[in-house]
């Protein structure tokens, strides 16, 4: 259904959006929503555009900036759909320009808003009194020979095609930062546009941008070309304590030492092992995983050094074990310690002569393997309370290297987050916008008992749970949202633009009722303030009062005058 904005008619207020705002202050972080948000001196941003017009140039600069402008567009598009999924078109459209006023970017007057997502109709004209832009202009850039409000610019095309899903281009005909009386916008289709074509290059990266990424790209295709020759994949990770690990294998895998991994279930053991591996002389060689919990106590003799022929019943034909196939290369045994008693035995004598023989054959085979085993309980009480030998402990654990959980290493997982998400969404055939800061935030105070695999699964659905174009909010994440230990004080805006505490707030707000009555407050009396509350808030507009009680129209004006009648 098609919808126009008549100018007469005074838009939404502007409550459902600053009740999105939080401030902890004690930590240095402001919150809209899910979003990570920043209060920044006009002054900066202006010195910051100066630079940036004298090192690039204009026409440049001007792109940069209305790309930046985009992606808070895109961004503040989804915030609108999730406040306002009640409301109209218009409704939810406006909330766009109030975003705009509400970060003191500048202050929006519509002039005409035709819309119909249905058919996909657009036209739009409004007004920008006071655009930061302008007075960036003004005071650091002098006057321009075009129009100067390019990220409000960028936003308005990004918020509107997101909000239409069609690319809506809008071009600014008046601005003051040109000497024009005002600051004026039109929008409408990109394909209504003659110069449609020119003006979407602003949106594109810079030539040079384009020329660094692929240098960049050609250097990093080297990098990794060599770093597979050398063999030195360690997975994902710019720790500290994670690269601690990585130099530790450095020095261990170029020889033939067994190595040890310590490390909680979910920390990547086998990534590590893998880089062993692949860092060693033996990396054009096989390498065998095996996880001995999943072979069952009676059959991981037969799995592990191979069986002959009638060894036991089943037995029908001779066939290899993973160690005669690992021959050369490398074995990875996972959960070393589930192996049984006579396993062990046997692994023992691999280690020590280089030999073994299969189930059921008297024949002794030669086998060149490195060992790499893992475990997440302790190897050392297992020998005390006599689950695994001792002298295989202490060939085992020549070289032991204990992998940080991932509470150890929070300073990766963006880096791990990033990697699943690009892996998830090519299996999806999805593209989210990412974790929310406030998603992000969360991950970051989370404790991950699961480690990395839990990240993996939680990213998973996430991904699936998010609609494409979207950012991976807190809710998606967890099927159990969990306990924030490290929850800080919070504060927010309330109706008067002051900064309240929220947890007081909510517990006053909590317990209203009771202190109502205790109080001796009527009904009658209690009414009566809350519409004239409602009425000053809305500056005497009885549509706007009766849209913050949730009543209508003709309602609310019934009962002022019943009031004023009773006076």
């Amino acid at each position: 259904m098609a919808i126009s904005y008549k100018p007469h008619v005074q838009y939404s207020d502007y409550m459902d959006l600053s009740e999105q705002i939080r401030f902890q202050s004690a930590d240095g972080k402001i919150w809209f929503g899910e979003q990570r948000m920043l209060l920044l001196q006009v002054s900066a941003m202006a010195n910051f555009r100066r630079e940036l017009v004298n090192s690039l140039g204009i026409e440049r600069a001007k792109g940069f900036f209305m790309r930046m402008g985009y992606q808070s567009g895109i961004k503040d598009a989804e915030l609108a759909r999730h406040l306002r999924p009640h409301c109209s078109e218009l409704d939810i459209f406006l909330a766009g320009p109030q975003l705009h006023s509400l970060k003191g970017m500048v202050k929006v007057r519509p002039i005409q808003i035709d819309l119909d997502q249905e058919s996909g109709n657009f036209y739009g004209e409004l007004e920008w009194i006071d655009s930061f832009e302008v007075e960036i202009c003004q005071t650091e850039l002098g006057m321009m020979d075009e129009p100067a409000c390019w990220s409000l610019l960028g936003y308005a095309c990004a918020y509107t095609s997101s909000f239409m899903g069609r690319e809506i281009i809008f071009r600014e005909t008046h601005c003051r930062g040109r000497g024009d009386e005002k600051c004026l916008i039109v929008g409408k289709p990109a394909e209504e546009w003659e110069d449609a074509e020119a003006f979407q290059e602003y949106f594109r990266s810079d030539p040079i941008i384009e020329e660094l990424y692929d240098l960049q790209s050609q250097l990093s295709s080297l990098r990794t070309s060599l770093e597979k020759q050398q063999g030195q994949y360690y997975g994902i990770g710019q720790s500290h304590a994670y690269k601690t690990v990585c130099q530790m294998i450095d020095k261990a895998a170029t020889g033939k030492v067994s190595v040890l991994l310590l490390g909680e279930t979910g920390v990547g053991k086998e990534v590590i092992a893998r880089s062993v591996h692949l860092r060693s002389e033996r990396a054009e060689q096989p390498f065998v995983a095996v996880n001995c919990a999943a072979i069952p106590l009676d059959l991981i003799e037969a799995e592990l050094f191979g069986v002959e022929k009638g060894a036991y019943t089943g037995a029908n034909q001779s066939r290899q074990g993973r160690f005669e196939r690992a021959n050369g290369g490398t074995i990875f045994l996972d959960e070393v310690i589930e192996l049984s008693p006579r396993a062990q035995a046997t692994l023992l004598r691999v280690l020590q002569e280089g030999e073994m023989e299969r189930v059921g054959d008297a024949r002794t085979r030669a086998v060149d393997v490195r060992v790499i085993a893992a475990t997440n309980e302790s190897l050392a009480e297992a020998v005390e309370n006599g689950r695994f030998r001792a002298d295989l402990y202490y060939r085992l654990n020549v070289f032991p290297v204990k992998i940080p959980p991932l509470r150890e290493r929070l300073e990766d997982l963006p880096l791990l987050a990033e990697h699943f998400l690009k892996k998830f969404h090519g299996e999806y055939n999805k593209r989210t916008l990412g974790l929310s800061d406030k998603a992000l935030e969360l991950c970051l105070h989370y404790r991950w008992p699961g480690n990395i695999r839990e990240l993996e699964n939680v990213i998973e659905r996430g991904v699936i749970l998010t609609d494409n174009n979207e950012s991976i909010s807190q809710d998606s994440l967890f099927a159990v949202f969990p306990d924030n230990p490290e929850s800080k004080y919070e504060e927010r805006l309330n109706a008067t633009g002051q900064l309240v505490d929220v947890k007081s707030t909510a517990a006053v707000d909590g317990d209203w009722a009771t202190r109502i009555i205790t109080e001796g407050i009527s009904l009658e009396v209690l009414e009566q303030q809350l519409m004239y509350k409602a009425m000053d808030m809305a500056q005497q507009n009885v549509s706007q009062a009766a849209r913050l009680l949730g009543l209508s129209r003709p309602a609310l004006a019934y009962r002022l005058k019943k009031i004023d009648s009773s006076l």
